[in-house]
């Protein structure tokens, strides 16, 4: 596109989205902006520091200097009102208008005749039908010129805003007849009207409508779709540049910044503008007046970002006890999860980088980023899922208080739908999404994404924007932070396969060596991103953070059979005040079949002993009874075969089975 500027030496220093608009009134009739329009912007002037302006007075300065007398602004709320406020630019409305228009709210059948009156265009007639409402705008006498022909141009250069025009549809994707006319009416307003020089003016511009819409498609699409006359312009949301200089002017209003050093301020502003990536001016002027309240200084923006953010002020990270926490917990994880020192020690690293906020600090961009990310894979039953429930005791006192996702659930197509809210005009929109909502109650906790493989591709661009930016909008439009989250995703990716048929085979088997198995399941997850799935960039985000389990040895395995049976052990005396004891033979039996497959791991000790041990003992107590205070001594295990079940051989005390 040409610089717009070139010839108009007064639209320097306007934001683009505006330049673009002022510098080609000369050829389009009608703008859709859409975007971030209720924030602030910077005006620059060519001397003093940059001016925030909201959108209507930015407009104002760019299209007055062009001979625009007044801005016609309508909505469905107020009907039509005048800017500025002046009597000047009331009396350019009326003579364009008529005295009676400003200030009503006309049925929408009759607001397309008066845009037609104020951009030239020739008007459709009125329906006969349409009557009431109050509306007087072909009433003879109104002060107003008779209706437009092809030939009339309007006394006054002027542009109609329409604004919050995403709400003038009643249903959203749905238009009644009269919604469907209007746009029409809009749609032919735009292809017949033609620049204009009223009397007093140079140059031939048109009589601009500007729609303000919060999404590029909440106009009928057929609206704007090869429409030449109606130019669609995106207002974004402002740069990391545009923070730095609105930084520049809030800083040194925070408590205290008069005392400050300058090279503490310049921090402060760098800060600033780096933690409220994605945020609006707007937002920035918000967080100032919070610092305020809070007697928080230049040098805790980012305590004022992170409050505004999440609305919670107090913040575990910050807590002097998370040091000891990580170091004490140490202990706890290698007792509860067994044979895993290489990822205990790889995790607790991760931990520790993000207690110091260090994760990605590499990056430019990392505050915004979640507090630490993990991913582990390696076989199952091997302590994956049991490591998350321990970092969430770990990190925030209680290991059930973990949000898990079972990515099996989320396969189908529209899954992501569940994760962050259905949109607008699905079933299910006003539910919110599963993600966002669980995150915005409580900002502070471990996320557990468990098989992620088995997920649906479109969720992975929604994982995509947690893990570069740290945030998400769900179908609602509402912003969801994860910036103080840690996200753990699970996969058992290069461990089993599908061999030509699409049989499953096993990939790695135990006893492997843990740097064979690193090297396979490693493969395994690049291809699965980078081919598979061509996400390389996803990959890439998740980084060094790839922790990779191995199986359990044998040695272990021994070790979790005990537990295991210490625990069968103390459920029973709890539950049925029966002591349960094994002789060192049937022990050593159980020990035998529990551990002689290691490929599905601890859970598969779980199930062995499930099925040949609480099984056959439940069936026993169950059919010969018991009596209180018992003791029940398991002296032989039988296993049993494909014709039988597995079945014990006990001696009981005095008073143990009757």
């Amino acid at each position: 596109m040409a610089d717009v500027t070139s010839s108009d030496p007064h639209l320097s220093g306007f934001p683009a989205f505006v330049n673009e608009l002022a510098g080609t009134v000369a050829v389009h009739s009608q703008y859709v902006l859409h975007g971030n329009l209720r924030d602030q912007f910077l005006m620059r002037r060519p001397s003093g520091p940059p001016q925030p302006m909201s959108l209507l007075p930015l407009l104002w300065e760019a299209l007055e200097p062009r001979g625009y007398e007044c801005f016609v602004c309508y909505d469905p709320v107020h009907g039509f009102s005048v800017y500025p406020e002046t009597a000047a630019a009331g009396e350019a409305a009326q003579r364009l208008l008529g005295r009676r228009v400003i200030g009503r709210r006309p049925i929408l059948e009759r607001v397309g005749l008066y845009l037609a009156r104020a951009v030239g265009a020739p008007q459709q007639p009125p329906l006969e039908a349409s009557g009431g409402g109050g509306d007087e705008a072909a009433a003879p006498g109104d002060g107003a010129q008779g209706p437009m022909t092809k030939d009339t141009v309007p006394p006054v250069r002027a542009a109609v805003v329409i604004d919050y025009a995403s709400r003038i549809t009643r249903v959203p994707g749905q238009l009644d007849p009269a919604e469907r006319d209007f746009f029409l009416s809009c749609q032919k307003m735009a292809l017949t009207a033609k620049p204009l020089r009223p009397a007093g003016t140079d140059g031939l511009l048109f009589n601009p409508v500007v729609w303000l819409a919060d999404g590029e498609r909440d106009l009928p699409s057929w609206l704007t779709i090869g429409v030449d006359a109606i130019r669609t312009i995106a207002v974004g949301t402002p740069t990391f540049g545009e923070r730095g200089d609105y930084a520049r002017l809030l800083v040194p209003m925070l408590p205290g910044a008069q005392n400050e050093t300058s090279a503490t301020i310049d921090r402060a502003r760098e800060e600033f503008a780096k933690r409220t990536d994605g945020m609006t001016l707007r937002s920035m002027a918000e967080i100032t007046r919070l610092s305020r309240d809070r007697g928080l200084s230049a040098g805790k923006v980012a305590d004022a970002v992170r409050i505004y953010k999440l609305g919670i002020d107090d913040n575990p990270w910050r807590k002097d006890s998370i040091r000891a926490q990580i170091t004490g917990g140490q202990v706890v994880i290698e007792r509860e999860i067994l044979g895993q020192d290489r990822a205990i020690t790889k995790t607790l690293d991760i931990l520790k980088r993000a207690a110091l906020g260090l994760s990605g600090a590499q990056a430019a961009g990392s505050s915004s980023r979640p507090r630490g990310v993990l991913f582990f894979a390696g076989p199952t039953g091997v302590g994956k899922t049991e490591l998350a429930k321990q970092i969430s005791a770990l990190l925030f006192g209680d290991a059930e208080a973990y949000l898990r996702f079972d990515m099996s659930e989320f396969a189908a197509d529209h899954a992501a739908d569940r994760l962050i809210g259905a949109p607008p005009g699905y079933v299910g929109y006003e539910a919110g999404g599963e993600l966002t909502g669980a995150v915005r109650r409580n900002p502070f906790q471990v996320v557990l994404f468990d098989e992620i493989e088995k997920a649906h591709p479109a969720i992975f661009d929604k994982f995509l924007q947690i893990l570069e930016d740290g945030r998400l909008t769900d179908g609602q439009g509402t912003t969801t932070y994860f910036s103080e989250c840690v996200l753990i995703f699970t996969s058992n990716l290069g461990v089993v396969g599908t061999d030509s048929e699409g049989r499953p085979i096993q990939l790695v088997e135990p006893g492997i060596s843990y740097k064979e198995l690193e090297e396979t399941v490693g493969a395994a997850i690049r291809h699965h991103f980078a081919r598979k799935l061509a996400r390389p960039e996803l990959l890439n985000r998740f980084g060094d953070n790839i922790v990779i389990f191995d199986f359990i040895s044998p040695e272990t395995a021994q070790r979790i059979c005990a537990l295991r049976i210490e625990n069968i052990v103390e459920t029973v005396r709890r539950e049925l005040d029966v002591t349960l004891d094994f002789t060192e033979h049937a022990r050593q039996q159980l020990f035998a079949v529990c551990t002689a497959d290691l490929r599905h791991g601890g859970r598969g000790i779980g199930n062995k002993l499930e099925s040949n041990l609480i099984n056959p003992l439940a069936r026993r107590l169950f059919d010969e009874g018991f009596d209180s205070g018992s003791r029940v001594t398991v002296t032989e295990f039988h296993p049993g075969d494909s014709d039988t079940a597995p079945w014990l051989r006990v001696e009981k005390s005095s008073d143990g089975l009757r």
